[in-house]
């Protein structure tokens, strides 16, 4: 017997559809718009094509906070992902302590960007915040206002800091859905830990890395509150990144074409690194 197909169920989705199209396509034709336009003001606009990419692309400001922004997204995957996977073996898998670990570790996911930006502003300040006072107090010159490697420092640790949490908790959740039978295997054949975690977490726990992964590189790429906050991208342009140059360049100095074209080209950054994270993500769910 064959069965009749309803599709009247599509039309579930149109709401949602009409929301992404005037929240998202709208206002991202209007950038295209003006990335190809040199705007005066209201009446006064010209078609200036592909000089503005042409510009923007040739800037060294955009080549110095693109070097800056990967090197920052590195050191945030080298310490962020390794630590997050020990926090998650370490917790505990049944009690009180379980639930009251899973509520410490995602206190900080739930605390604004702004705020976590002010919250290590004060911690760092070397006369009134517990940090910098202490470590000025044990002969360590700490400046993160003024010093370009304690500014550097000091956002990589308030993003360890903030965002370790999100990848302990999906390793965390990777891990708890391991079946135990792999552990009872693992316990008659006398498997080390290290054994255990080689063969059995980290092979269950791979397409959850992949997703904290990504998740971790894209939101480090865009970083853009916590350090305006903490250093206003200094000293000098030190923790200047794409999304504070951008800003710089669109409300600064109100330049809207090669504001559109760079917002553009970070946006094709972005896209493409997710299309790569996609593709080893679905080749490792087929091994």
């Amino acid at each position: 017997m064959n069965k009749v197909k309803n599709n009247k169920a599509w039309w579930l989705v149109l709401p949602v559809f009409l929301l992404v199209a005037f929240s998202a396509v709208v206002p991202m034709m209007t950038v295209v718009n003006y990335s190809v336009q040199d705007i005066f003001d209201q009446s006064s606009r010209y078609f200036v094509g592909a000089d503005w990419y042409r510009q923007v692309l040739q800037d060294p400001r955009l080549h110095d906070s693109l070097l800056r922004q990967f090197i920052y997204s590195g050191c945030v995957l080298l310490i962020e992902i390794p630590l997050g996977i020990a926090i998650a073996l370490t917790m505990p898998t049944k009690g009180r302590w379980s639930s009251l670990c899973l509520i410490v570790m995602a206190i900080p996911l739930l605390i604004p960007w702004n705020v976590v930006g002010t919250i290590w502003q004060i911690f760092g300040r070397a006369d009134i915040g517990l940090l910098g006072a202490s470590l000025n107090q044990l002969g360590i010159n700490y400046n993160y206002a003024s010093n370009t490697m304690d500014a550097w420092v000091t956002v990589l640790v308030m993003d360890v800091w903030h965002w370790t949490s999100l990848v302990a908790l999906l390793c965390y959740s990777g891990l708890r859905a391991i079946p135990d039978v792999y552990y009872q295997a693992a316990r008659i054949d006398r498997a080390s830990a290290w054994a255990v975690f080689r063969h059995i977490q980290l092979p269950k726990m791979k397409s959850v890395l992949l997703i904290a992964v990504m998740l971790r590189f894209m939101d480090s790429f865009m970083i853009y509150t916590e350090p305006f906050v903490l250093t206003g991208g200094g000293p000098g342009n030190a923790t200047t990144f794409l999304s504070q140059t951008l800003t710089q360049m669109a409300v600064g100095q109100f330049d809207l074409g090669p504001a559109a074209a760079f917002s553009l080209v970070y946006f094709l950054i972005i896209l493409l690194v997710s299309w790569l994270f996609y593709t080893a993500m679905t080749h490792a769910d087929k091994d």
